[in-house]
């Protein structure tokens, strides 16, 4: 038998002990189930022969008994019930009875060895047995009464919830769901709740619907790609630097399910260095997304023999540097211990580096198998946690599936899933309420306990990823010195988002702020100059994150003002537009880009507190501090009119010089031509505060809003166009 242990019940006597004889019989029953449907395929195979049916036309009385006999045997219910099976015909057949609710005797015997091993758990969980709804449906169930069943499940969700439905259930949720699946009449569930029932093999469909596992599967595709990544400092001091059991899930816990993995390197007792895989659990959000710890990528880990998840940990481990040969040790939490299974079990990795130890916990691993069989296996599961029970097998299994494997099958009070599921509850419950098991496989992972040399995270995927920002902000780049230190040219924002509002100022004060910088007229409005207040939010840049407001006045081409032509100019692609804003006011958040600005781009920025909120409706831009207000542009933009986000020409003055600088930008933004929103401007002495309300923009609405909640961007250095 395996190494397996129950803690919490008592291994003589008692309800374990009338749980194990009941588990035993269900055994016997299923192989009797196994046999009889063996001797069901015979009969069957033996009635649609073609020698057979041949040997009729030569004997036709004694081929007619014969003939007669054989369809008695699998078709009458004193007998082997309705068994036609094997084969085409057969399976055609069988399909075709189940449908009509014709039932064979080896099914009737294995839904009895089901309802024993239900009945063994509720002997070892009797809060199954005393809860009237939970008993209710799992009577139902065995009954075979569709709609009681249906209507008790309406009961349980409608007065616990889902969440406590499923961890009532949880221990025996494979066997309610293969019950029903070999006695109600859809026949395509039928394979599934038939390797529940005889433990064959993974559940290879939904024992409900009957739609394949596999075919779901197959959909999470790609081959697999991993990439360094430092972890921030508080979550690196939380690593342990010491190789244990608790040490390798804490780890996990740290790193958590946010699509990364961890590798370490520990100096064994004896001075040799081996090394430890370690891999969380699914990774929240979208069910399928560019991450191999997705939901689909989960569910693949379990069905399949291999998936991305798996061929990320090996491009990883890969990367990380081990030497071939070199002792690993596997361990997996959820998805990442079908995952680090799956790694255990491909031949060509196991030929590459020794695998000792592979330890799952709370992973639904009980169909995989290591390609080497000196691998020693641990499995760790909660029985009221319900995803080690999606291959079918759990509390109520009577099959011994692996031998040699070390299986700790435990329960407590506090079984509420999905906290049950959870690493840092395993990790807890191991650390606290489970010291033999805990000290036997630390005693087997005794080669690993010593001195962390090494830990790198990895960041996976699902397939090899393209650059960030990938093909916009993929270009040629370069140096540039400043005297506020070097940086690199473009400055390319991969993540961002932008507001610019056009209002309609005061003509003449717009051509007092212009007087001097060879640029003007402004471009009008019904006699108005046109004004732009445009906020940024940078939140991932080259230059770091940053936001950034400027007021700008719209000007015309340097060299030759055109009043009717500057308008289509204005929505050119930044590389073809001759008109722009002339940056009369500028503020930023960071003092790194303050201090570069003037030598790339011209403006002087000064430092302010920022804070720049977009939305596809609403926008908020506040600029200084509460002392020191600026600014504030806050409300609704209204409705909107999808369009590509805007690029940006910008004029700026360094010394004598004009300078010409471009944003180019890449993304969804939308037009609002009826903004609600309204620009507040402070009451302070900065130039940017003087110039707006010199303009007469305090409490004036836009006449239109560019928004753009997404953005990426690229900004380079500021060209000379015009001296003075």
């Amino acid at each position: 038998m395996s190494d397996r242990h129950h803690p919490g019940v008592q291994e003589q006597g008692g309800p374990e002990a009338h749980a194990k004889l009941l588990r035993d019989a269900a055994r016997e029953l299923a192989d009797i189930g196994v046999a009889i449907q063996e001797a069901s395929a015979h009969a069957t195979a033996a009635l649609t022969d073609g020698a057979v049916l041949k040997a009729l036309l030569r004997a036709p009385a004694r081929g007619y008994r014969a003939q007669r006999a054989l369809l008695r045997a699998v078709t009458d219910r004193k007998g082997l019930g309705y068994a036609v099976t094997g084969g085409r015909l057969g399976s055609l057949a069988a399909r075709l009875g189940g449908m009509a609710g014709a039932e064979s005797l080896a099914v009737l015997i294995l839904a009895t060895s089901l309802r024993l091993r239900i009945t063994a758990v509720t002997l070892v969980h009797p809060e199954l047995a005393d809860d009237p709804l939970l008993g209710r449906l799992i009577e139902a169930v065995g009954a075979d009464r569709d709609i009681e069943a249906l209507r008790a499940l309406r009961a349980l969700l409608k007065d616990r919830g889902a969440v406590r439905t499923l961890s009532g259930l949880a221990p025996v949720f494979g066997e309610v769901l293969a019950l029903r699946a070999l006695l109600d009449e859809n026949p395509l569930n039928d394979t599934a709740a038939w390797l529940i029932a005889t433990g064959t093999g993974y559940a290879s469909a939904d024992p409900v619907t009957g739609l394949s596992n596999r075919a779901i599967a197959v959909l999470d595709t790609g081959e697999g790609a991993a990439r360094r990544l430092d972890l921030d400092p508080a979550e690196a001091a939380r690593l342990g630097t010491r190789g244990s059991l608790l040490d390798f899930l804490r780890n996990i816990g740290v790193v958590g399910a946010s699509g990364r993995m961890l590798i370490q390197s520990v100096a064994g007792p004896d001075g040799v260095e081996r090394h430890v895989v370690q891999a969380p659990g699914m990774r929240p959000g979208r069910p399928d997304n560019d991450s191999p710890q997705d939901l689909l990528g989960a569910f693949s880990s379990a069905v399949l023999d291999s998936g991305p998840y798996s061929r990320a940990l090996v491009k990883a481990v890969d990367d990380y540097g081990i030497p071939p040969g070199a002792e690993i040790a596997l361990i997996g939490h959820s998805a990442g211990g079908a995952a680090i299974m799956n790694l255990a079990q491909d031949t060509r990795f196991c030929a590459r580096y020794t695998v000792t130890h592979a330890v799952a916990i709370g992973s639904p691993v009980d169909f995989k198998k290591p390609a080497d069989p000196r691998t020693w296996v641990a499995s760790v599961t909660n029985q009221h946690d319900i995803i080690p029970t999606l291959d079918g097998q759990g509390a109520g299994g009577c099959f011994d599936l692996h031998p040699d494997w070390y299986v700790v099958d435990y329960f407590d009070s506090t079984h509420l899933f999905p906290i049950c599921h959870g690493i840092e509850h395993y990790t807890a419950t191991i650390a606290d309420d489970l010291p033999e098991a805990r000290d036997r496989i630390d005693d087997r992972l005794t080669p690993y306990r010593g001195r962390v040399t090494r830990s790198q995270a990895y960041l996976l995927f699902d397939r090899v990823p393209c650059p960030d920002g990938f093909p916009f902000l993929t270009v040629p780049t370069y140096p540039a010195t400043t005297s506020g230190g070097a940086l690199e040219l473009p400055v390319r924002c991969q993540e961002g988002s932008a507001l610019t509002a056009y209002f309609a100022a005061d003509p003449g004060m717009a051509a007092t702020l212009l007087r001097g910088t060879g640029l003007g007229p402004a471009v009008r409005v019904a006699g108005r100059a046109l004004v732009t207040v445009h906020a940024s939010a940078n939140r991932r840049s080259s230059l770091g994150g940053y936001r950034q407001v400027d007021v700008g006045i719209v000007v015309h081409d340097p060299w030759r003002p055109r009043s009717l032509r500057v308008w289509p100019d204005l929505f050119r692609r930044a590389d073809h537009r001759r008109s722009g804003s002339c940056l009369v006011g500028s503020v930023v958040d960071t003092e790194t880009v303050s201090a570069v600005a003037p030598e790339i781009w011209g403006c002087e920025p000064s430092v302010a507190a920022l804070d720049v909120e977009v939305t596809a409706g609403f926008a908020r831009v506040v600029a200084g501090g509460p002392d020191d207000r600026l600014l504030t542009f806050r409300g609704s933009l209204g409705p909107g009119v999808p369009a590509e986000a805007g690029d940006m020409v910008c004029y700026s003055r360094r010394g004598d010089t004009t300078l010409r600088s471009c944003v180019q930008t890449r993304g969804r933004g939308r037009v609002h031509l009826a903004p609600r929103a309204r620009l507040i401007v402070g009451q302070g002495a900065h130039p940017m505060a003087r110039h707006l309300r010199a303009l007469g923009l305090d409490g004036a609405r836009p006449l239109l809003c560019l928004s753009a909640p997404a953005h990426q961007t690229l900004r380079g250095a500021g060209v000379p166009v015009r001296t003075i």
